[in-house]
């Protein structure tokens, strides 16, 4: 599958060293540009791209930036992807330590994917928010396996959702549908989904006691 992956960080960075040695057709980009990219093309075999050429002919793209970012992501970022491409988002809102605040996710209680949907004007798939960007190389395992940790995932596009939980068990994970995207606040940094490494039935515990008042450390 030809996949788009706009960030490079931790989360990008690694995404894309686990999809290209799957056999996928990868393409990254970051802010700084393609020539940045340098090491993590050779190390992998990717493609370097610009931000604006990144979800080109791509069947599912992956947002990987930090979340004050995405309003300025280009516009039309979609427009050459393919037609039933899968928007992945895997920010989180961090007020204090590198956002600022959003009043549209405090004061109105947006969902931070739903925010994220609204700046991109796509729908989207959350997930990849909940776990260690290390744990995407160090704890992948066959399904099956009993030490095999599950990820959640939100969206309303059930087709959409079953692509993204796909492709996250061919990394080695299993999944837990978290519901719509107004839910994918039980995923939210501050939850006790948030960096577990949990089973199915561990995973959907924790989801199901997530509250929806924000924790103080993730207001603005």
């Amino acid at each position: 599958m030809k996949i788009g992956i706009i960030g490079a960080g931790n989360i990008g960075g690694n995404l894309t060293r686990r999809l290209t040695a799957l056999g996928h057709e990868v393409s990254v980009a970051n802010s700084r540009g393609p020539h940045t990219l340098t090491e993590l093309a050779e190390e992998t075999g990717t493609t370097p791209v610009r931000v604006e050429e990144a979800a080109r002919g791509a069947g599912i793209v992956i947002v990987a930036v930090p979340l004050k970012a995405v309003p300025d992501l280009p516009k039309g970022l979609f427009d050459e992807a393919a037609d039933d491409v899968v928007v992945v988002d895997t920010c989180n809102y961090y007020p204090r330590q590198r956002d600022g605040r959003i009043a549209a996710i405090e004061d109105e209680g947006l969902t931070e994917s739903r925010w994220t949907e609204q700046q991109l004007g796509h729908p989207v798939v959350k997930a990849f928010n909940a776990t260690y960007a290390q744990d995407l190389l160090e704890r992948p395992r066959p399904a099956g396996d009993p030490d095999r940790i599950a990820l959640p995932v939100a969206g309303d596009d059930e087709a959409a959702k079953a692509k993204v939980r796909a492709l996250i068990d061919e990394l080695g994970f299993d999944t837990v549908d978290t519901g719509g995207l107004d839910d994918s606040w039980r995923q939210q940094p501050g939850t006790p989904v948030s960096g577990m490494r949990g089973d199915v039935e561990a995973v959907t515990r924790a989801l199901e006691a997530a509250s929806p008042e924000r924790p103080a450390d993730f207001r603005g």
